[in-house]
């Protein structure tokens, strides 16, 4: 699977981007078909604490399977992902 990270307004650090690959690499266990994952970061302009937004794309034969979650840290947001994400693909796999 092939992992795609654009971030918009910033500049992911190392251990973000090393975490981002840690947790998204993850997901090819639960779905073998994933052909691609984008991985976009954004802060939100709001006066919010919670205004880190993460969103994964994941391109599967079919539709493909987005999830977007706003927190007050990348790494939040990206758990929040992941986990949805997860349990995405385990229901498309047993839907197959």
């Amino acid at each position: 699977m092939k992992i795609t990270v654009q971030s918009i307004g910033l500049t992911p650090h190392e251990p973000l981007e090393a975490h981002i690959e840690k947790k998204v690499s993850k997901l090819d266990t639960f779905y073998d078909k994933i052909q691609e994952c984008k991985v976009f970061l954004k802060v939100e302009n709001s006066s919010d604490k919670a205004n880190k937004t993460a969103e994964i794309i994941l391109a599967v034969p079919g539709d493909d399977i987005v999830v977007k979650k706003t927190t007050a840290t990348f790494e939040e947001s990206l758990d929040l992902c992941v986990d949805t994400a997860k349990k995405l693909l385990i229901k498309k796999k047993e839907m197959a």
